[in-house]
C-alpha cells in the first residue's frame, strides 16, 4: 500500500497529515524521520485504534521541517485547525480553572478561567485546579476564614456576610491598610503550600466558639480541620524545597495510554490531571504531544516539570521556555515512579468501563451506518430549536465523533425570525450553519440529525438542495412522552424501527437528549436578558443607548441591585439614576426569577 508514494518521503522531520476518501483530515501527527514513521503505517500490522485509522486513509501529505521544534509547533497549530476525528486526546478544549485574588485595594478570592496575564502580569493566580470543586471549596474555606469583600461591588449598607463576621464592611467603614495587607501575605503563603496558617486559623475558631458554648459551630469548624488534616496527610510530599513543580507518569497495555500529572505547590499534592485513551501513535510520541497540548493552553507555569524517560525533554523545553527533567536517582526519581504508580491504577480502576463503552458505542455508529448506508460515519451534527410562544427563538447544534460529544464545536443561534415557526426556523439555522460551513471552508459532516418529524426533514434537504451540498439527513422523532420514538431517513424518507434495548437507540436517545438540554439552557438564557431588557424599556428616560450600557455592564437585575447610585450615574443623567435607583429597591426579585 502508497509503495510510490513511501518512496518519495524523505528521512526528515516534519508533520504529516492522513486523509480519507473525502479529503478530510482524520489524523495529524509529527515524527523525526517522515519516512520511517509513515511507513510504519503501511509496512506492519496495527490493532486498536490504528487499524481503524489505517483502514480510513485514502492518502497523505506531509510538511518537512527544519527540525523537531518546528514539527512539535506545526502539529499543534494542525491539529487546532483541522480537529482531527484520531487525534482524539486533543479534541477537549477546555480550560482549567484558578483561583485568583483580585489586584484591587480590598481583595476578593474568586476562580477564574482563561486568565490573560499577558495584560495584567501583577496578578496573582495560583493553580491550575483541573478538579474545579477543590477550586471552589478551597476559595469557600478561606473566604469563611478570612473576612475579605465578599461583593463584586460595593453596597450602600452592610450585606449578611458583615453581620456573621465574614466581612469587615468595606462599603461603609475604612479598614486599617495593614488588616487588608497581613490577611493578602496568609492567603498567598497558604496558596503557595504553608498550609499551617490555615490549620491555625481554623483551630482558633473551634475554640472560640467552644469557649463560647456555641457547640455547633465549633463542631464545624473542627470538621474543616480534620477534612484539611486528612488531605495534607495524603499528599504528603517528601521534598521541603518548596518548588512549584509538576511530576509527569505514564502507563499503557492493550494499545491505550494512561496520563497522569501531579501538581506539586509549595511541597504540598495540590492537584492532578489524568487521561486514559487509545493511542494511533508510539507512547513516546503520544505522550510528547499530550504535554505539549497541555503547556501550550496554560499560561501560569511551574519551575520544573519531572517526566519519564520516554519523554523528550529537549524539544518541549524549546518549545516552552519551560525546564523537564527526567530525574534519575533519589526523592524526585520517586515522585516520577509515584506519578507512574498513579497513571497504572486509575487504568487498571476505569479500564473495563472504557473499553465496554467503546465497545457499545461503536457497534451503535456501526449499525447507524449499515441502516443509512453511509460508509466511514463518523461526524454527526444534530439540531434543535425553542421558543417561548413564538418569542425568544433559539436553535442549538451539538457535535458528535464517532458517538461522543464534541463540546468545542457546539454551536447557538439566535433566530432573526420572531414567530412560533418552527419549519422557517430550522431553514434559517441550517441555511446560516452550512452557508458558513461553504464559506469558510469547516468540516462537513457524514450525518445531519433534526429534533422533529417529516417536516423539520424535508426543510433541511431543501437547505441543503439550496446550497449544492450532498449531506445524509435524518430526523428523530419523539412520543407524546417526549420519548425518542423513531428514525426518519433516507430518500424516499422511511421509518426506521430501532429496538429500544439496543446500544443504537440509547446513543441516539443520548444525542437528542444531548442538543434539546443544550438548546433548552440556551433559550433560559437569552429569555433572560429579554426579561431584563423588557424591565428597562419601562423605565422613564432608560432609552435604547442607556439600556445597552446597563445590559452590557450589569447583564443580570440582581447585579443592578448592587450597583450604588454612584454607579449607576456614570451611565444614566442624575435624576434618571436616582428614580432608577429606587426602582431597584423595591424591586422583588422573587416575583421575577428569570432576571
Amino acid at each position: 500500500m502508497f509503495k510510490e508514494e513511501l518512496s518519495l518521503v524523505p528521512h526528515l522531520p516534519g508533520c504529516y497529515l492522513m486523509k480519507n476518501s473525502d479529503d478530510n483530515v482524520i489524523y495529524v501527527g509529527k515524527s523525526k524521520n517522515l519516512k520511517n514513521r509513515l511507513t510504519s503505517y503501511f509496512r506492519q500490522t496495527h490493532t486498536g485504534k490504528t487499524a481503524m485509522l489505517v483502514k480510513d486513509i485514502d492518502h497523505f501529505e506531509y510538511i518537512v521541517t527544519s527540525s523537531e521544534l518546528e514539527a512539535l509547533l506545526l502539529e499543534i497549530n494542525l491539529i487546532k485547525k483541522y480537529n482531527p476525528r484520531y487525534n482524539i486526546l486533543l479534541r477537549d478544549d477546555k480550560t482549567y480553572p484558578y483561583i485568583e485574588l483580585t489586584n484591587e485595594k480590598v481583595p476578593r478570592l474568586i476562580v477564574v478561567r482563561n486568565p490573560n496575564i499577558k495584560k495584567n502580569k501583577s496578578r496573582k493566580l495560583f493553580g491550575p485546579y483541573p478538579n474545579v470543586t477543590a477550586a471552589r471549596n478551597t476559595v469557600e474555606m478561606i473566604n469563611r476564614l478570612y473576612p475579605l469583600r465578599k461583593c463584586r461591588t460595593y453596597q450602600k449598607k452592610e450585606c449578611l456576610y458583615y453581620h456573621i463576621g465574614e466581612c469587615l464592611g468595606y462599603c461603609n467603614r475604612n479598614v486599617d491598610e495593614e488588616v487588608i495587607t497581613k490577611m493578602k501575605n496568609e492567603i498567598i503563603s497558604f496558596l503557595n503550600g504553608n498550609s499551617s496558617i490555615i490549620t491555625d486559623k481554623l483551630k482558633e475558631k473551634m475554640e472560640f466558639y467552644s469557649e463560647k458554648m456555641q457547640y455547633e459551630k465549633a463542631l464545624e469548624y473542627k470538621q474543616l480541620l480534620d477534612n484539611v488534616n486528612i488531605t495534607l496527610e495524603k499528599q504528603k510530599v517528601e521534598l521541603d524545597d518548596n518548588v512549584n513543580r509538576d511530576v509527569v507518569g505514564y502507563y499503557t497495555k492493550s494499545n491505550y495510554l494512561s496520563v497522569q500529572i501531579l501538581f506539586i505547590r509549595g511541597g504540598k499534592l495540590l492537584d492532578r490531571k489524568r487521561d486514559i485513551f487509545p493511542m494511533v501513535d508510539t507512547p513516546e510520541e503520544e505522550l510528547v504531544t499530550y504535554l505539549s497540548h497541555f503547556y501550550d493552553k496554560h499560561q501560569i507555569k511551574p519551575k520544573e516539570v519531572l517526566t519519564p524517560d520516554i519523554v523528550d525533554n529537549s524539544i518541549l523545553e524549546e518549545a516552552f521556555d519551560l525546564k523537564f527533567i527526567t530525574p534519575i536517582k533519589g526523592q524526585k526519581k520517586k515522585m516520577v515512579a509515584l506519578a507512574n504508580e498513579n497513571a497504572k491504577i486509575y487504568f487498571e480502576e476505569q479500564m473495563t468501563t472504557l473499553v465496554k463503552n467503546e465497545e457499545k458505542t461503536k457497534k451503535a455508529m456501526d449499525e447507524l451506518s449499515n441502516l443509512l448506508g453511509i460508509k466511514n460515519l463518523s461526524r454527526i451534527e444534530l439540531f434543535d430549536n425553542s421558543n417561548l410562544f413564538g418569542s425568544f427563538n433559539v436553535s442549538g447544534m451539538v457535535v458528535f465523533i464517532d458517538g461522543k460529544p464534541a463540546k468545542n464545536e457546539y454551536r447557538k443561534f439566535k433566530i432573526t425570525n420572531d414567530k412560533n415557526d418552527d419549519y422557517n426556523t430550522m431553514r434559517e439555522v441550517l441555511y446560516r450553519r452550512y452557508f458558513r460551513v461553504l464559506k469558510d471552508k469547516l468540516p462537513r459532516p457524514d450525518l445531519i440529525i433534526v429534533d422533529g418529524g417529516l417536516g423539520q426533514l424535508h426543510v433541511a434537504r431543501e437547505v441543503l438542495e439550496q446550497l449544492h451540498m450532498n449531506i445524509n439527513t435524518a430526523g428523530l422523532k419523539k412520543d407524546d412522552k417526549h420519548s425518542t420514538s423513531e428514525l426518519l431517513a433516507k430518500d424516499p424518507i422511511q421509518v426506521i424501527n430501532i429496538d429500544k434495548k439496543s446500544d443504537l437507540f440509547l446513543l441516539l436517545t443520548k444525542m437528542q437528549d444531548e442538543v434539546h438540554n443544550y438548546t433548552i439552557s440556551y433559550h433560559k438564557q437569552i429569555r433572560s436578558k429579554g426579561a431584563l431588557a423588557s424591565i428597562l424599556d419601562n423605565i422613564e428616560g432608560i432609552g435604547e443607548t442607556r439600556k445597552n450600557k446597563l445590559l452590557k455592564k450589569y447583564k443580570t437585575i440582581s447585579k443592578m441591585k448592587q450597583a450604588s447610585l454612584e454607579e449607576l450615574k456614570e451611565i444614566l443623567p442624575t435624576e434618571v439614576a436616582i428614580n432608577f435607583y429606587e426602582f431597584l429597591k423595591n424591586y422583588d426579585l422573587n416575583d421575577h426569577k428569570n432576571s
